[in-house]
């Protein structure tokens, strides 16, 4: 009867590679559980947080107004050279003109600003309004500024420093996520012409009606802010006269930031408080 030969070195490596597996799997479901903890994060837990914090501003807002205490009429806001490239805002803004600049009178009526105490001077990243589109169901506080973790982050929607202010001469232009954080304008696209978008401020109520859509632009094209918007990637997109103009951009597709997706309205009535 032959005794059986075991040999050890080959039963030790059989060992060390099962062992070896066993710690590479560990470590992938671990990676894996962390990447889907962080999914959770971006996806859902910002945009809860983000829309509860933006709905409790949209509260204090309206009962500060209709405590009598009108919108921030001094303070002067602040610059920024220039906005994440994440943040569906556009990475320069073009020229841009005084938010109190001349220019042709609104709707017969309107309370304009520069009447009522002087133009609107919102300290940076202070909510001051509040931006009201029926079709999407949306009613999101509006912040001087289009920074990130003070503003945007906060499912806020950032109004671009330099441009006009609700129902001013120009171009009264906005920026808004379209994913995580709140994600006011994720559905930006559904808007079509003829819908109307509502600025409350405490002096009075802007309503602006939709008549251009630009699908996808540059997040350079600085043009689409300027005081009469026009693209200088797409020319066949904008405006070719002065007016009172609303703009709001994010970006385009969805969980990227190459593009920008951008809506232009012109203002048709203005309703004092």
């Amino acid at each position: 009867m032959r005794t059986p030969v075991v040999d050890h070195a080959a039963r030790r490596r059989r060992a060390l590679r099962r062992r070896a597996l066993w710690t590479g799997g560990e470590v992938l479901v671990t990676v894996g559980l962390v990447l889907m903890l962080l999914v959770v994060h971006q996806l859902w837990w910002t945009n809860r947080e983000a829309r509860r914090g933006a709905d409790r501003k949209v509260e204090a807002l309206e009962r500060q107004w209709g405590e009598g205490r009108g919108g921030p009429k001094s303070g002067e806001p602040g610059g920024y050279s220039g906005a994440s490239s994440d943040s569906g805002t556009l990475n320069t803004y073009g020229s841009s003109g005084s938010s109190g600049s001349p220019g042709p009178r609104g709707p017969a009526g309107s309370p304009d600003s520069s009447r009522r105490g002087g133009p609107l001077r919102p300290a940076v990243s202070e909510a001051y309004a509040v931006l009201v589109v029926p079709r999407l169901s949306l009613r999101a506080p509006v912040a001087e500024g289009v920074g990130k973790a003070d503003v945007l982050d906060k499912g806020y929607v950032g109004h671009y420093p330099g441009t006009a202010q609700p129902g001013q001469a120009g171009n009264f232009a906005l920026a808004g996520h379209r994913n995580t954080h709140g994600e006011p304008f994720r559905h930006l696209d559904r808007l079509r012409r003829g819908d109307t978008v509502t600025v409350e401020t405490g002096a009075a109520s802007y309503t602006y009606v939709v008549d251009q859509v630009l699908p996808r632009t540059s997040a350079a094209d600085g043009g689409v802010i300027a005081p009469v918007p026009r693209s200088r990637v797409a020319p066949s997109y904008g405006y070719s006269r002065a007016g009172r103009y609303l703009t709001l951009t994010t970006c385009t597709p969805e969980f990227t930031s190459r593009y920008r997706l951008v809506v232009w309205g012109t203002l048709v009535s203005a309703r004092p408080r």
